[in-house]
């Protein structure tokens, strides 16, 4: 149950991502054409002012398409038309005028050329799978071609629709660190027991949720000094002093050797203590925390590259294993691990690397300073480094969290 609520959080935190995208573009008049709940092919959808809202058969996250997001070029068309002029060859020629509209960006010649090319697409006997792949491409570059295309807009709106899925779960991990200091986080604890595993020592020497430990081996202690006393015992027998009803009894137990923390236990937990906080200062609190952590990320990713930081990366495997075992510890500590990938999500995203959403800002921004668009072949290229970054950051996130899951 755990696994499958840390994946949910996982996709939700995908989810606002591309929300923040869709409703952007939306307010900037760059008009969607779909948007998914989980990734295509579609289980359910429906069309609304000419946008297509669905909901998709692979539960991760969500999906957003925005039109026109590279100028188009010829060589779109014709990977598209592959099939269909391999069973009807005479759409070579119909094609070539839009082709070479394309080629010399006489945009509103290759429209209405591509117009008159769709409509021979439908006078031809193509298969099913022709026919798909064929309006699959003359649809891709309508859009690319429309008035409404990413590519178009001035660099102010194309920078607001990208840095908007960024900000969103920057955004989101705020709001939720927010209400995890204002719900309170643990300050401490105090000395009076709250729970007794069963069949531990403890129990077996007779320890109850709601006595308080005074003492260990005769000498007062506080909460914190009772467990290291505990630990520090090296398995002899103890002897907890603790009041009961007003009565103050001697309870003598050995504690046990625990693997998994590698110290002698008795088995039982105190009471915790917790400070909780206004909305104001919670906020306050919120972001000086996200900010703290922003650098400590950008301090690890550069470790990375000069070598070290190699085993603080994890892949969404480990993401998914810290999320469920958070669960165990409480819906407040879940939250703040979900606020930390979220936060994190944001500020990978905003390196400067196609296809991550920082690469499509610093294209935008590169061609506003250039006064000219950067050539397609260039996004591809660089499209290729970032996609092997990617790549390399999960291989090496991948292999660090076998090893925790394995023991090595």
């Amino acid at each position: 149950m755990n696994i499958a609520v840390a994946i949910a959080g996982l996709a939700f935190l995908i989810l606002i991502h591309e929300a923040g995208h869709f409703f952007t573009a939306l307010a900037v008049r760059m008009r969607p054409r779909r948007f998914y709940i989980f990734f295509p092919p579609a289980l359910v959808k429906r069309t609304h002012n000419g946008i297509e809202y669905g909901i998709g058969a692979i539960p991760l996250g969500g999906y957003v398409k925005i039109p026109g997001m590279h100028r188009p070029a010829a060589e779109d068309l014709r990977h598209h038309l592959e099939p269909a002029r391999a069973e009807a060859p005479s759409l070579a020629e119909a094609e070539k005028p839009v082709e070479q509209a394309l080629a010399e960006e006489r945009y509103e010649d290759a429209r209405a050329e591509l117009a008159v090319l769709r409509a021979t697409v439908e006078t031809k006997k193509l298969s099913e799978r022709a026919h798909r792949a064929a309006e699959r491409g003359l649809d891709d570059v309508d859009d690319a071609l429309s008035p409404e295309a990413y590519w178009r807009a001035p660099t102010s709106k194309r920078v607001a629709v990208i840095l908007a899925g960024p900000a969103t779960n920057y955004l989101f991990a705020v709001l939720a660190l927010a209400i995890v200091f204002m719900v309170g986080i643990p300050t401490g604890a105090t000395r009076v027991v709250e729970e007794v595993a069963a069949d531990s020592p403890a129990a077996g020497m007779g320890l109850r949720p709601g006595d308080e430990i005074l003492a260990v081996n005769g000498v007062p202690r506080e909460w914190d000094e009772v467990s290291e006393a505990i630990r520090g015992s090296g398995g002899d027998p103890v002897t907890l002093t603790v009041e009961r009803g007003g009565d103050e009894l001697q309870l003598e137990g050995t504690p046990l050797f625990d693997q998994e923390v590698e110290a002698y236990r008795l088995g039982f937990a105190f009471q915790s203590t917790s400070t909780s906080y206004g909305p104001l200062e919670a906020f306050g609190l919120a972001f000086e925390s996200t900010w703290e952590v922003t650098k400590a990320i950008f301090a690890s990713l550069g470790r990375l590259v000069t070598g070290e930081g190699r085993e603080e990366v994890a892949s969404v495997v480990g993401i998914t294993a810290v999320s469920s075992e958070s669960l165990e510890e409480g819906f407040s500590y879940y939250l703040q691990v979900l606020a930390l990938v979220s936060l994190s999500l944001a500020l990978l995203n905003l390196l400067p690397f196609l296809p991550l959403d920082g690469g499509h800002i610093a294209f935008s921004i590169a061609e506003r300073v250039r006064g000219r668009a950067i050539p397609r072949e260039t996004y591809e290229r660089a499209s290729i480094v970032g996609i092997a970054l990617v790549l390399f950051l999960f291989v090496i996130g991948l292999t660090n969290d076998i090893n925790r899951l394995s023991g090595g």
